[in-house]
């Protein structure tokens, strides 16, 4: 029997398979991984009726064009996204995230470019004919760990679908607002008092900004400088996601999906789970203020994020 695929006319910039990640690996160096937008990603499989573990394909700012081969497919895109279906008839339509939409043999899916963010994620009723590496389906780059030999797609690939005759199209649509974010919330870092009352002052009251330095690995942020009054350089020791380092030059840099397991720069605060979807979509030069709130209120939060992530998922 045929197999059917995606044949990728443009891979985009920074294409990869994405899951919910490993998470039972760190103490041997693997880092997490998983998709960067967790409440987008699991938007996305349950509106093609993929279980929560299924991997998707994640974009980031240009994403893939695609031509689907020897089949029908259901998929659907979520984040803000622009996009477009070229039907084997030469027909444009224009794309709409949040909703599913039935392919055909021959047609083409234009992923153009996020809007104003930098994560999207596709999603295929029934998934992808890949296997698991270490638990995961996720691609870490750095580490050349996951599926496609650990790297992001390139041209001319073929992205092969586990294809079920069962299935059959569902129209779903739902109504999803990426919203922006005002504060970054965090709570104290285990060296917070390693820099000085001006330096925890800065961090508090003034804007950084995103810098084109920053990937899956870490946001880098640039700013008034944050003075360390003990040790520029700490022994280096566990690190999660959300931290936040600050290295010599005294300019902040948020741990992201893919950080490295260990740090030896003094960590100043940790970004609150709630926020983390909201942050992973900020752009180069986007400016942000930081927000200090106890750990009492970052739990309240997080049992918040998670309510309504499951309200909007049963709402699919």
């Amino acid at each position: 029997m045929t197999k059917a695929f995606f044949e990728i006319l443009r891979s985009g910039i920074n294409t990869t398979y994405q899951d919910l990640g490993r998470n039972s690996l760190y103490h041997i160096g693997i880092p997490f991984s998983g998709a960067m937008d967790k409440r987008n990603f699991l938007i996305a499989n349950k509106l093609v009726n993929n279980k929560k573990t299924f991997p998707t394909i994640e974009f980031a700012l240009q994403g893939p064009l695609l031509k689907l081969n020897n089949s029908s497919a259901n998929i659907a895109i979520t984040g803000n996204v622009n996009f477009n279906i070229i039907r084997k008839n030469l027909k444009t339509e224009k794309g709409n995230c949040y909703q599913t939409y039935n392919l055909h043999d021959g047609d083409q899916l234009d992923i153009i470019s996020t809007n104003r963010s930098v994560y999207g994620y596709l999603s295929v009723e029934g998934g992808f004919s890949i296997d698991l590496y270490w638990g995961s389906y996720s691609v870490n780059t750095k580490a050349k760990i996951g599926p496609n030999d650990g790297k992001k797609f390139s041209n001319y690939q073929k992205i092969f679908l586990n294809k079920n005759e069962d299935m059959k199209f569902q129209k779903k649509k739902i109504s999803y607002i990426n919203s922006k974010i005002e504060f970054i919330r965090v709570i104290k870092g285990t060296n917070y008092n390693y820099f000085s009352e001006e330096g925890k002052n800065i961090f508090l009251t003034k804007e950084f900004k995103v810098s084109k330095l920053s990937d899956r690995m870490g946001m880098r942020l640039e700013g008034k400088k944050i003075e360390n009054i003990v040790d520029n350089n700490i022994r280096s020791e566990g690190l999660i996601k959300g931290v936040i380092q600050v290295p010599a030059d005294g300019n902040p840099i948020i741990m992201l999906s893919d950080h490295g397991t260990i740090g030896g720069y003094p960590k100043i605060a940790v970004v609150v789970t709630a926020d983390y979807d909201k942050i992973v979509q900020l752009t180069t030069g986007t400016k942000v203020k930081f927000k200090l709130i106890d750990i009492k209120e970052a739990e309240n939060l997080y049992k918040l994020y998670n309510l309504e992530t499951k309200t909007i998922l049963n709402q699919i």
